[in-house]
């Protein structure tokens, strides 16, 4: 982006925000992965500057069908799950193989959740501080045409969880995250841009139940264009979509057979729009998607808005 690059912490640390909050406290009642799908949709392989950056993220998640595992609406009702991430960032100033740039992040989250029944009321609600998310490597590489980040991430499962309970606000088990992005500038001005991201979760056992939830592929995805709307100010907007797919069974105990098969698939699309204020080094972002065609899980939309600011 013409030397721009965009305060993005945010992007990298999002594999933190806990969908499994979707969950009614066990993990027989899986039906969604840890990463907050679509959270790296835009500028997946572009490396922040050089430094210490701060971010905040705001996710509305709002489904009101529950898909069986041929796609069929199984219940209505409310599911909706906000959470806020607070992300510290730090990018080194010099490089290594070849080139690469090292960087690592932390994440802290505060979440509130709720879900309802049109025919049974509340079944489940609660709020507070969740899960932790940590990346200790990243390295980037940065080419005149492609950007590429690959990253180790774990999931801590510093949220409140007990087996049974339904006020649960983390996970009870640890998640391994490695993930991969890769942006590539289709214009030789880096204002048209091609993006994907991959990350893959290895799930532990869960704490008090003995049950081993199933592995999950997310993969997002984005087609954006870079414009300058003034002299210190760029907007780009762009097509982006995300899925998520249970790639395992889960099991334990008192897994069943029909609940180890009923693998979650979820697919959105959806439009972003960013404005970056490279002098300032701030950047504010908002994303959309409508989700479609889902497995085994919730169906929806979710609502994202970031922002972030380099020192």
């Amino acid at each position: 982006m013409n030397g721009v690059r965009l305060p993005r912490p945010r992007r990298v640390a999002v594999a933190a925000t806990l969908a499994m909050l979707l969950c009614t406290g066990r993990a027989e009642a899986q039906v969604r992965g840890v990463y907050p799908t679509g959270m790296n949709a835009t500028n997946a392989g572009v490396t922040p500057d050089p430094g210490a950056t701060y971010s905040n993220l705001f996710i509305f998640n709002a489904r009101d069908e529950s898909k069986g595992p041929d796609g069929e609406v199984e219940a209505t009702g409310t599911n909706a799950v906000m959470i806020d991430l607070n992300t510290l960032a730090w990018v080194s100033t010099t490089t290594l193989l070849g080139g690469a740039r090292f960087s690592a992040t932390a994440t802290l989250l505060v979440s509130n959740n709720s879900l309802a029944s049109d025919t049974k009321g509340q079944l489940s609600a609660g709020g507070g501080f969740a899960d932790s998310f940590f990346q200790p490597i990243i390295i980037g590489w940065q080419t005149a045409r492609v950007g590429v980040r690959a990253a180790y991430g774990v999931l801590a499962p510093t949220g409140r969880f007990e087996a049974g309970a339904s006020d649960n606000v983390g996970s009870g088990y640890w998640t391994n995250a490695p993930s991969v992005g890769a942006t590539i500038y289709v214009t030789r001005d880096k204002a048209t841009t091609l993006s994907a991201f991959h990350m893959y979760e290895f799930h532990t056992v869960q704490s008090g139940t003995a049950i081993h939830p199933g592995q999950t592929a997310n993969v997002d995805y984005s087609l954006a264009h870079r414009i300058r709307v003034a002299e210190d100010a760029q907007l780009q907007l762009g097509l982006i979509g995300y899925g998520q797919w249970q790639t395992t069974d889960k099991a334990g105990p008192t897994v069943t057979r029909t609940q180890a098969d009923a693998r979650y698939a979820v697919h959105a699309v959806g439009f972003a729009s960013n404005l970056v204020l490279p002098a300032r080094k701030v950047s504010l972002g908002l994303k959309y998607f409508k989700e479609f065609a889902n497995r085994s899980t919730f169906q929806g939309s979710t609502l994202q808005i970031s922002g972030a600011v380099t020192f």
